[in-house]
């Protein structure tokens, strides 16, 4: 049993839950309120799309970053410096008087989103990669946990005291997570870390492994079906489905439950069933959902529980999936956990970021939700192709 609220040793499981969770909650408790700020600003619905996928973008890159910063100089100092520009971020949000210095600020958020890479080098760091697949699926349910109840609660909240009271309770939540990493988060890193010099030398193989790309490749197309329903459920909902922001709030808790429900089976059977097949089951229950919805948006099914329910099911399945899919991509070179996880996290927001984008440029009051329902298989059927390919390359090898 870890001690908890002791920094010289490992982290407690629950330090890695906030810390990941904060970063989800930035991302969408206020997606309920984004057409009505839209209205505040006097900007159109897609240039505050930007605070989804620029944010995303933005993220991307810094994921990028933070992977090999924190493989050299600890896991420790580098989630303090991200959790104190978030902070300041947050603070700037509050204070922004046009849009365009709001979009500002929100980008600097982003920089919570490099905690998911942290929290899941730590686990590496930890424990070997069946049982960090495991550890990784308790860490992302309780994790999912918090987005869950996110929506719900932006949406009330802007119900209630308008847009900003979802900002001010991300600084109030960012200031309690901050002072938890600093009690509780021990460094996990070997002494020193490895230097920028013998990470560089380690790339060839890492970037060389087939093995590595496709559970990468498989975790971003997996991600990638969410991002594109983060950038166009918010429209559908109000402007298809006529949902207030405290309804849409309600239907945006079915995908964090259904992902919470894959993370706990995740975490209770990773080890026991392996990483491989647990992705692919996920990844095979996401695209079956989404088959189910595209046959009910051409047949004429337009019900927001329709839609929602079905993307419920792609959370389960992403649930399953995505835990084992980045224990694999960071087994590969154990000692690049941060670099591994980074580049993965790469790939996954920087994808998600364009289908975000793409998301909303799709969508009008005259087409329904049928493109972002096309959208969201298609890329689901990506990340079924590409752990596939990782079976096809095991039996090549005879592994």
């Amino acid at each position: 049993m870890r001690q908890f609220l002791n920094r010289s040793a490992p982290p407690h499981i629950i330090t890695l839950v906030l810390m990941a969770g904060l970063a989800a909650l930035s991302l969408n408790i206020f997606l309920p309120s984004l057409p009505g700020m839209a209205d505040y600003f006097g900007v159109e619905y897609s240039f505050m799309q930007l605070s989804v996928s620029a944010y995303l973008a933005v993220s991307a890159l810094l994921q990028l970053l933070v992977g090999p910063i924190s493989d050299r100089f600890g896991r420790r100092k580098v989630a303090l410096a991200v959790l104190g520009l978030f902070l300041l971020a947050t603070l700037g949000t509050l204070a922004a008087p046009t849009a365009e210095v709001f979009m500002a600020f929100r980008l600097v958020q982003a920089v919570v989103a490099t905690n998911f890479v942290i929290s899941r080098a730590v686990v590496r760091d930890m424990v070997p990669a069946d049982e960090a697949a495991s550890m990784i699926g308790y860490v992302t349910m309780g994790m999912s946990l918090v987005p869950m109840i996110g929506p719900v609660i932006g949406g009330a909240l802007d119900e209630a005291f308008g847009w900003r009271a979802n900002f001010t309770l991300l600084a109030a939540l960012g200031l309690l997570v901050t002072a938890l990493v600093w009690a509780d988060l021990g460094e996990t890193t070997r002494a020193g870390g490895v230097g920028f010099a013998a990470q560089l030398q380690s790339y060839p193989a890492l970037l060389q492994s087939q093995r590595f790309w496709g559970y990468s490749l498989s975790a971003a197309f997996a991600s990638g079906l969410f991002f594109a329903y983060l950038g166009g459920a918010p429209f559908v909902g109000t402007t298809v489905y006529h949902l207030s922001p405290s309804q849409l709030g309600y239907y945006f808790a079915l995908p964090a439950m259904g992902y919470a429900i894959g993370n706990f089976i995740s975490g209770r059977f990773a080890s026991r069933v392996g990483i491989d097949r647990m992705v692919l089951a996920g990844t095979l229950t996401a695209t079956l959902a989404l088959v189910v919805a595209v046959v009910a948006n051409l047949a004429g099914v337009a019900h927001p529980l329709m839609f929602f329910a079905m993307v419920g099911v792609t959370g389960l399945g992403n649930g399953l999936a995505l835990p084992s899919a980045n224990a694999g991509m960071m087994s590969v070179r154990p000692e690049l956990a941060g670099t591994a996880s980074g580049l993965g996290a790469t790939l996954t927001v920087g994808g998600g970021a364009g289908l975000a984008a793409l998301s909303g440029a799709l969508l009008s009051p005259e087409s329904g939700a049928l493109p972002l329902v096309l959208l969201m298989f298609a890329s689901s059927l990506a990340s079924v192709g590409a752990i596939g390919w990782v079976f096809w390359r095991r039996r090549q090898l005879g592994i």
